[in-house]
């Protein structure tokens, strides 16, 4: 009967890799603090990583996107999809309650990514606590807050943008569905909502630590009170205070990481460029032969992680003339890879997490924007923690040249400027340990976050 005590969180991520990853990794913490916590995955991403009934203390559930059988790649536009996950998801995560309600571990709050509105409205329907989960910087979420409430207006027709609380941002900075918004309207419709009903939220947690983001933190808590509870890092990396987490446990695609760590195990320290573009980016042939040039001719070693699917645009002559100056492998624990003392860089797309588990390992970054929040998250890595240096895009070819790429490869490696980079991630890194240890400023939120669950 002791478990029967616990608050019961149910915690609801948008189905993906980098989404659902901070969800399980708060869920732990959670745990740790004495809660009961279920992740659910849609019906298809069980399936397909052939997940069993829990992962390490917390438990796993699923509901319905609406395409079991094949997930997002099964949906004919990205519109269908999320209508389909919206109807379909709704009705199973009220299944999903209702069976836990008829238990002697009800729900008591429903923890949802606020791409997903309708797990608040479910939540609400059934008298629960709402949390809402921000899975990208403070910064990114009140960009999209003050579009939601027309305190910012599209398209945007000057620059530089000048919002309360965030550095001055260019055109290029901004958030790829903000550039263009006509590009893919049913992500910026889905960004743009996250706020729809925000207000009925309990709970406003961002995967951030206030020392990262002190003006935006304070600026959107004037709107929306803020408790921020990241970075949602393995803690045996961090404060060392959760046993046996040193991995998020989840993984989309096959994973082999002892030919990567074998690898590296025969390079010196700070001797290899880490490469990653993260699980759902796609680059053309052109940019990854121009990826491949720029890391040869920067003479250091290299280990890039491709997709299998993205790997047939490999030049399969240059690879194999490679040797063992570089290896490509189809995915890896990336927080592993970060800690490996072998690991000199990592040229990165700037997606959230890969971005926040770099600051919080103390490795420099080279930043390679594509889409979504990723060139606002350059922005601040760049110009407001000074944790890395971004590619130029050659504004005639439209891409990232092997000159610029080796150029900023050789700057954070061995260049003057890559020192000052390498000493101010060290910084960060030790604010990020200091915020999610005992009585650091993440520490304390989720510390408010689960005496206000205890009490109800």
């Amino acid at each position: 009967m002791e478990t029967a005590s616990k608050p019961h969180v149910l915690l609801v991520p948008y189905p993906g890799q980098g989404h659902v990853n901070p969800m399980i990794q708060f869920a732990r913490r959670l745990v740790s603090k004495g809660l009961k916590a279920t992740l659910v995955t849609s019906i298809f991403i069980a399936k397909s990583m052939k997940l069993g009934s829990s992962v390490g203390p917390v438990q796993l559930d699923v509901i319905s996107d609406g395409y079991d059988n094949g997930g997002f790649p099964k949906a004919d536009s990205v519109d269908t999809y999320l209508e389909r996950l919206k109807v379909a998801g709704s009705r199973t995560l009220s299944e999903l309650i209702l069976k836990y309600q008829n238990t002697s571990n009800p729900i008591h709050c429903v923890i949802y990514e606020p791409f997903l509105p309708w797990a608040l409205d479910v939540a609400k329907e059934f008298g629960l606590l709402g949390a809402a989960f921000f899975t990208q910087p403070c910064a990114v979420d009140y960009i999209y807050y003050n579009i939601q409430h027309k305190l910012l207006t599209l398209p945007i027709s000057s620059t530089p943008v000048s919002i309360p609380g965030l550095p001055l941002l260019e055109f290029r900075d901004l958030p790829s569905f903000v550039r263009l918004p006509d590009s893919y309207p049913a992500y910026f419709e889905m960004l743009i909502n996250q706020f729809s009903n925000a207000d009925k939220a309990d709970f406003i947690l961002i995967n951030t630590f206030y020392e990262l983001e002190p003006e935006a933190v304070e600026t959107m808590s004037k709107v929306c009170p803020v408790l921020t509870v990241g970075p949602t890092v393995p803690s045996i990396y961090l404060d060392k205070r959760i046993e046996d987490d040193d991995d998020y446990g989840v993984d989309l695609f096959p994973l082999d990481a002892s030919i990567s760590s074998n690898w590296l195990s025969t390079k010196p320290e700070r001797s290899v460029v880490y490469v990653s573009f993260g699980s759902l980016s796609g680059l053309s042939e052109e940019q990854m032969e121009e990826i491949l040039w720029g890391l040869k001719k920067s003479n250091f070693y290299f280990l890039w992680v491709i997709r299998a699917t993205e790997e047939t645009k490999l030049p399969k002559t240059f690879m194999e003339e490679l040797g063992d100056k570089g290896l490509v492998v189809n995915w890896s624990c990336q927080v592993k890879l970060l800690t490996n003392k072998a690991v000199g860089c990592f040229l990165t797309h700037c997606g959230w997490n890969s971005t926040i588990e770099a600051i919080s390992l103390g490795v420099p970054m080279v930043a390679m924007p594509l889409w979504t929040d990723q060139p606002a998250n350059a922005k601040l890595v760049e110009d407001v923690w000074k944790v890395g240096i971004r590619v130029k895009v050659d504004e005639e070819k439209g891409i990232v040249t092997r000159d610029e790429i080796e150029l900023c490869v050789r700057e954070i490696m061995e260049g003057e400027r890559g020192k000052e980079v390498k000493k101010n991630v060290e910084k960060w890194s030790e604010l990020a340990i200091e915020a999610i240890s005992e009585a650091g400023t993440s520490d304390k939120d989720i510390d408010e976050f689960v005496s206000k669950l205890v009490k109800t």
